[in-house]
């Protein structure tokens, strides 16, 4: 089979290098048992990859089954793929079967390898070497024939450096590597993939197709795309639906442009930075970069508020502040024929003394504010963990391990 039917037969826009040296590659190992990962960032159709090996693989007649290992809470997932007996854990009301038992003879496809517990990599690594594998709460050894295509968006090269992921495990899954482009380096698909997006569009909401000038082209060509070809298929549905001149000018294309788009943002060239996924920091450190905002945020309203009371000694209400040798400031209520009555004060310190406190404050426990964020986070959504996790910036599987770690029941 050819390679534009591959592409007419799974919806593939584009014929950029990038795109037909993966396809090339997904077409040549198809026919084989061994291994695949592909790579690629979020949005580039990894999993449109791992279903062209399998309908052209020799096990294209038995099951085909995409598991998020990222979706996936680490106290459950070794069940999911390896099933488990009665009463192995709380829950666990009878036997079931896991998807290596359910796909046997046929493919498994395991996006977000590099969400997966260290646990779970294990009984996976005996899997691809021996074909065998044990269920949660059993003792007795079973033997499955699936192939295994992984994906990530991650840099799983430096994972084994940092102790997440296991480099034996990177090496088995990586017999043959299959890289995926940005849409931001296949800028020659772009409008055409605008067009097929906005022609099915039309049909679907029976609309007139929408036409780009010039300008309009430039601009979305060079467009960053953090969001790839999803993206670019959120805007043209977007623009399809609420545009009412079918005729986009460079203005109106901006209006549905994201005003922070992300190439405008420096970009770090140092050694290793390149290297670095800019999905990497979706995890528990965003917690700690919003926390560190927002304790600096309220160290500059307070120091603010003590600077107003220094400069604007007059509170409005007849009370005045008086500076005395010892550097301190009182601030009461001082008005005539009240000086009987027990006076309000507030001791203000000297703008290094502010900064002595400023100090103090933030040396508060990151760990306490970490945990009140997320109880916070949880509060905020009812109790419903999947948007905590999106609100907070890290996955569904960190929360869940922030849970139990810092003993959190549900809200």
């Amino acid at each position: 089979m050819d390679l534009q039917s591959i592409k007419n037969r799974f919806g593939i826009i584009g014929n950029s290098a990038g795109l037909n040296h993966a396809l090339n590659v997904a077409v040549q190992v198809s026919n084989t048992d061994l291994s695949v990962l592909i790579n690629g960032e979020s949005g580039v159709g990894k999993e449109v990859f791992a279903h062209i090996i399998h309908s052209l693989s020799t096990r294209k007649h038995n099951p085909f089954i995409a598991v998020n290992c990222g979706a996936i809470p680490e106290g459950t997932i070794d069940s999911e793929l390896f099933g488990h007996e009665e009463g192995s854990f709380t829950g666990a009301l009878d036997a079931r079967k896991g998807y290596f038992e359910t796909v046997n003879g046929g493919t498994i496809f395991l996006d977000e390898i590099g969400e997966m517990p260290l646990g779970t990599q294990a009984r996976l690594l005996r899997v691809l070497e021996t074909g065998e594998y044990i269920r949660v709460g059993s003792s007795k050894v079973q033997k499955t024939d699936v192939r295994v295509i992984a994906a990530t968006n991650k840099e799983l090269l430096e994972y084994t450096s940092k102790g997440r992921f296991r480099e034996d495990l990177y090496y088995r899954l990586n017999t043959v590597p299959i890289r995926v482009p940005a849409l931001r380096d296949r800028k020659e698909d772009i409008i055409l993939l605008f067009r097929k997006f906005t022609a099915d569009f039309a049909d679907k909401y029976k609309t007139g197709s929408v036409q780009l000038d010039d300008e309009a082209k430039n601009i979305l060509s060079n467009y960053g795309f953090q969001g790839n070809v999803r993206e670019l298929k959120n805007i043209a549905e977007q623009i399809s639906v609420l545009s009412k001149d079918k005729n986009v000018n460079a203005v109106q294309l901006r209006s549905f442009l994201p005003a922070n788009d992300s190439t405008r943002l420096p970009v770090f060239t140092g050694t290793g930075a390149a290297n670095v996924s800019q999905t990497e920091f979706a995890n528990e450190r965003e917690i700690l970069y919003k926390l560190f905002f927002d304790m600096k945020k309220d160290v500059n309203e307070l120091k603010k508020m003590f600077f107003d009371l220094l400069q604007n000694p007059s509170n409005g209400n007849g009370s005045q502040v008086y500076t005395s040798s010892e550097n301190i400031q009182e601030f009461g209520s001082l008005n005539k024929g009240n000086y009987n009555q027990p006076q309000q004060s507030v001791i203000l310190h000297r703008e290094n003394d502010i900064h002595q406190h400023e100090d103090v404050e933030e040396s508060l426990s990151i760990v306490d504010k970490e945990k009140e964020l997320i109880i916070k986070a949880l509060k905020k959504h009812r109790g419903k963990r999947r948007d905590a996790s999106l609100d907070l910036g890290i996955s569904e599987r960190t929360l869940y391990r922030k849970l139990k770690e810092y003993d959190i029941e549900d809200l």
